[in-house]
């Protein structure tokens, strides 16, 4: 897949997540690698409802822009998945509503967030950790992320939001958006009793559907 094909990509993607509610303002990022080992971000300030191809960050992969708008400030956290995620082809970070919410709760399972609600949580999301808080574009962060990113390809970052890495663009925004779905129904089922899956048949979904 060509460079131009991937910035429209991710302006596309950008846009449905924006015309979605799941991104507002200026928040969020979405990057991906290139073949060459260069890699392509969202630029600092930018929406992802309107966003320019043309004006995507380029990167090298030490994170030094090449060429293209300023990129996020957050870069730091694309690049920590990355380097710990050989696989990984794009990585979407978002402040998405309630998934930030289920970030602010107290009493989380910091090794795997989510309650076993759904098949479909299992097999897109994994064991969702949770990243200690972190001031925004704090680089401590960063190495938080990298401590938990090997085992964890999608980490909830405390009073913050999701980062998710996938395989290609499209595979890290079906996760992410199965992770807010999630986080939704999480919130919604608070309090309430509920059924959920044993862990046998948890076991049973990873067998079937290694991540």
């Amino acid at each position: 897949m060509t460079e131009n094909i991937l910035r429209e990509q991710i302006a596309e993607f950008g846009k449905s997540l924006f015309n979605r509610g799941l991104a507002h303002g200026s928040a969020g990022n979405i990057s991906v690698k290139l073949p060459d080992g260069t890699w392509l971000l969202t630029p600092t300030n930018s929406c992802l409802g309107r966003l320019d191809p043309a004006k995507i960050s380029r990167l090298d992969n030490s994170g030094s822009l090449l060429s293209g708008d300023p990129p996020s400030k957050e870069a730091f956290l694309h690049l920590a998945m990355y380097g710990e995620r050989a696989s990984s082809r794009a990585v979407v970070h978002l402040h998405s509503l309630h998934s930030v919410a289920v970030s602010c709760l107290a009493d989380l399972n910091p090794s795997d967030v989510f309650p076993p609600l759904t098949a479909y949580a299992i097999m897109q999301v994994g064991k969702l950790a949770l990243v200690p808080y972190f001031p925004p574009g704090d680089q401590a962060l960063a190495g938080a992320v990298r401590r938990l990113a090997g085992k964890h390809h999608a980490v909830l970052l405390a009073n913050h939001g999701p980062v998710v890495a996938g395989s290609s663009l499209s595979a890290a925004v079906n996760a992410i958006e199965e992770l807010e779905q999630t986080a939704h129904l999480m919130l919604l089922l608070r309090g309430q009793p509920t059924s959920l899956l044993t862990a046998g048949q948890v076991a049973e979904l990873n067998r079937r559907f290694p991540s």
